[in-house]
C-alpha cells in the first residue's frame, strides 16, 4: 500500500472551495491535458455529489492508450470533506479522501490517497520507477493550477507533497 498526502491552500471562501471541487466537472480542468480525461457516465452538469454516486472515466495516462476507471463516491459530509473510491481502473486499491478546512484568508485543501498497484513484484517496482512519480505530477500540476484559478494564498505556507 502507498502513500500521497498534498496540502495547499487557497484565498477562497470555503464555499466557494467546495463548490469547485464537488463538481467532478472540474475535475477535468486541474487534470493535466495530457492524461486525456473525459467523464463517460454518472454525472450531469449541475448535479450534486453524493454518497453512492459512480462516474465512469476514460485516462490515457500511459503512451495514449485508454484506460477506463470507475469511482464511486463512498462518504460526502459538505463542506468538509469526500472521498472517493476506485471500483474498476489501474489499481488493486484507491481511496482518495479530500478535506477542506477553512482557514484564515482562505482554505486549507488537503489530499490524502491510500493506493495499490497490482503486480506484485513487478507493480511495486513499476510504483517505485514509475507510477508514483506520475501521480506526484499530477498534484503537482492540480496545485499550480489550482493557484492560477484561485490565485495565491497570501502568505504562502510551504506545498507539502508526502509520500511513502
Amino acid at each position: 500500500m502507498h502513500l500521497l498526502e498534498t496540502k495547499q491552500f487557497l484565498p477562497i471562501e470555503l464555499e466557494e472551495a467546495w463548490e469547485f471541487f464537488s463538481s467532478p466537472a472540474n475535475l477535468k480542468a486541474i487534470t493535466p491535458e495530457h492524461m486525456g480525461f473525459e467523464i463517460l457516465s454518472g454525472f450531469r452538469n449541475g448535479e450534486s455529489m453524493h454518497a453512492g454516486m459512480v462516474i465512469r472515466y476514460i485516462v490515457k495516462p500511459l503512451l495514449k492508450l485508454p484506460m477506463h476507471w470507475v469511482t464511486e463516491i463512498t462518504h460526502v459530509k459538505a463542506p468538509h470533506y469526500f472521498v472517493d473510491e476506485q471500483r474498476f481502473g489501474p489499481y488493486s486499491f484507491w481511496h482518495h479522501q479530500h478535506f477542506f478546512t477553512a482557514v484564515e484568508g482562505g482554505v486549507e485543501m488537503r489530499d490524502v490517497v491510500h493506493y495499490k498497484i497490482p503486480g506484485g513484484p513487478i507493480g511495486k517496482l513499476a510504483n517505485h520507477f514509475f507510477i508514483r512519480r506520475k501521480v506526484e505530477e499530477i498534484f503537482r500540476y492540480r496545485y499550480l493550477k489550482l493557484e492560477s484559478l484561485f490565485g495565491r494564498f497570501q502568505p504562502s505556507p510551504q506545498r507539502t507533497i508526502r509520500t511513502s
